[in-house]
C-alpha cells in the first residue's frame, strides 16, 4: 500500500453536506453542487478524477455514505467501471447487497477495514471517503497519509461540518498539490505522522 488518502469534496465554509437531508435528496438542498466537478465536462476535472481513480486500489466508506449512495454507485462501487473494492465500515451488515457487488462490510473497526483495504490495494492507493465521521476517525487516529479536499466555491451555510469534532487535535499540514479549476479548487495537504 502507497498512501491512504481520505478525499472529500467540501464548500469554501466546511461543510461537506447541505442543510435539509432528505431520503431523496441525501446531499441536503443544493448538496449535490459539491460533486457537480467531478460529473461535468471540465477536461481538467475529468483528467484528475481519471488519474485519481488509476491510483485506487480500494476505497473504504461509512455506512451512512453506503447507504446513501447506493443508487447510483450500484455493483460498481464509486469508481464505476474501475470497480475498485469498497471496504463499508458498519455495526451491523445490510440485509442486501447488489449480486456481484465490489463491497465488503467490515463491523471490527477502522484499522481492521484499513488493513483489508491495503491488502486489496496492493501498490496502490486506499482512499477514504465519503462521510465526515468516517473521515474524522480516521484522521483523530492518525491513519492518512494525505487529505484531498476539492473546495467548491460556495457557501452553504449549515450542513454536515467537515472538521468539527476533531477535539484539540493540532496538526500542521503541508501542502503537496493546488489544482484551480472553474467548479473546484483540488487541494492536498501531507499529515506528518
Amino acid at each position: 500500500m502507497s498512501k491512504v488518502y481520505f478525499d472529500i469534496s467540501m464548500s469554501l465554509d466546511g461543510f461537506i453536506t447541505a442543510s435539509g437531508i432528505t431520503a431523496d435528496e441525501p446531499m441536503g438542498q443544493d448538496g449535490e453542487r459539491l460533486h457537480d466537478w467531478a460529473f461535468g465536462s471540465d477536461p481538467v476535472n475529468r483528467d484528475y478524477l481519471q488519474r485519481s481513480v488509476a491510483q485506487t486500489g480500494a476505497v473504504i466508506t461509512g455506512r451512512v455514505t453506503y447507504d446513501a449512495s447506493l443508487p447510483w454507485w450500484g455493483a460498481d462501487g464509486p469508481t464505476g467501471p474501475a470497480r475498485r473494492p469498497v471496504f463499508v465500515v458498519t455495526h451491523s451488515e445490510p440485509s442486501t447487497s447488489p449480486e456481484g457487488g465490489v463491497y465488503t462490510f467490515v463491523t471490527d473497526g477502522i484499522e481492521s477495514a484499513l488493513k483489508q483495504a491495503g491488502a486489496a490495494a496492493g501498490d496502490l492507493n486506499v482512499t477514504i471517503m465519503g462521510g465526515a465521521e468516517i473521515g474524522r476517525q480516521y484522521i483523530a487516529a492518525g491513519l492518512v497519509d494525505e487529505l484531498s479536499i476539492h473546495l467548491i466555491p460556495v457557501l452553504l451555510g449549515g450542513g454536515t461540518s467537515m472538521f468539527e469534532g476533531l477535539g484539540d487535535l493540532h496538526r500542521g499540514l503541508e501542502v503537496v498539490d493546488v489544482l484551480s479549476t472553474p467548479t473546484a479548487i483540488h487541494l492536498r495537504f501531507a499529515l506528518p505522522q
